[in-house]
């Protein structure tokens, strides 16, 4: 059972731009003032391209799927909301909040992989939840310790606690739930993704506690942490907003450690934290600025990781 995996699947953008239908509950999008939306969409493939450049120069295989232009979605290039592939052979498909995301699904995606030799066993698809407006968006909602079969879940608005709960008992996970919350207009507001706020590595996990609001929450998820060995990195409220929370553990060339981020999320980063970091693992950081401000999403979000056997 490995955390990591070499192999990830990304989806170039074809019209991207801030999607009115996610900001009402991410609170990290913003709109760019005086650019054209083709402008916003070939500065973001700009991004995607170099992002996936730097990946590839350093061993990680990148399966580029492109996005087309109908239907209209901008957020195509945060695949890992609607789709996860795992170990055994399945793959999951998820719920999900924004009307104009759930048409982000694709079956082809899963056609390009069984092509590349991966093996696809079973599909487990959650996404009839909508219907009841109940959604769960893979693993921005959910963080996957992979090796010790924990699932950590912020509960939000995309985040159902039942189906969370429903997804660990037909994945084997052990859920671990809280909530997160970051300061909007002076209120409390939950943090949209678990994966803006926590990413779990090998050995070793960044955590913005400063999120979690509730002692007995805190106190359960550092207890997990800690009991599987993971040393703790804390980040701050502030390191969050720069998306230091959205990182992703991947491996490269002769299995060597990558600890994949936004440039944003770097440069907010003390020097301790990245000394502590290095411990662990090589970083790679690429400038997703575009993505980030219209998208509220970052680097993490960008990459769907395959772990299905291969033929």
């Amino acid at each position: 059972m490995q955390q990591t995996t070499n192999t990830i699947v990304m989806v170039r953008p074809a019209s991207f731009r801030t999607n009115e239908q996610t900001a009402v509950n991410n609170y990290y999008q913003q709109k760019l003032s005086g650019m054209l939306p083709a402008s916003i969409n070939a500065k973001a493939q700009e991004e995607f391209d170099a992002f996936v450049h730097k990946l590839q120069s350093v061993g990680v295989e990148v399966v580029v799927i492109e996005d087309t232009k109908e239907p209209d979605t901008p957020d195509a290039l945060f695949p890992n909301n609607w789709i996860s592939f795992h170990e055994n052979g399945d793959v999951a498909i998820y719920p999900m909040f924004a009307e104009n995301r759930r048409l982000e699904r694709r079956e082809d995606v899963l056609e390009v992989l069984e092509e590349k030799g991966f093996v696809i066993e079973n599909v487990v698809d959650y996404s009839e939840a909508e219907e009841e407006g109940i959604f769960l968006e893979g693993t921005g909602s959910m963080i996957l310790d992979r090796y010790n079969r924990k699932a950590y879940c912020a509960l939000s608005p995309r985040a159902d606690e039942e189906l969370f709960i429903e997804f660990c008992e037909d994945f084997e996970y052990t859920p671990v739930i809280f909530t997160a919350n970051q300061t909007v207009d002076g209120k409390r507001e939950a943090i949209y993704h678990t994966n803006v706020m926590m990413c779990v590595a090998e050995s070793f996990a960044v955590v913005c506690l400063d999120s979690i609001d509730d002692k007995k929450e805190k106190k359960n998820l550092l207890k997990h942490l800690k009991s599987d060995k993971k040393e703790v990195i804390t980040i701050s409220e502030a390191q969050v907003t720069q998306f230091a929370g959205n990182m992703l553990q991947v491996r490269g060339n002769n299995n060597e450690r990558y600890l994949i981020m936004s440039t944003s999320a770097y440069e907010s980063l003390t020097n301790q934290q990245l000394k502590t970091l290095e411990k662990h693992t090589k970083i790679v950081h690429s400038s997703l600025q575009t993505i980030e401000t219209c998208g509220g999403g970052s680097a993490r979000c960008m990459m769907a990781e395959v772990f299905l056997p291969k033929n």
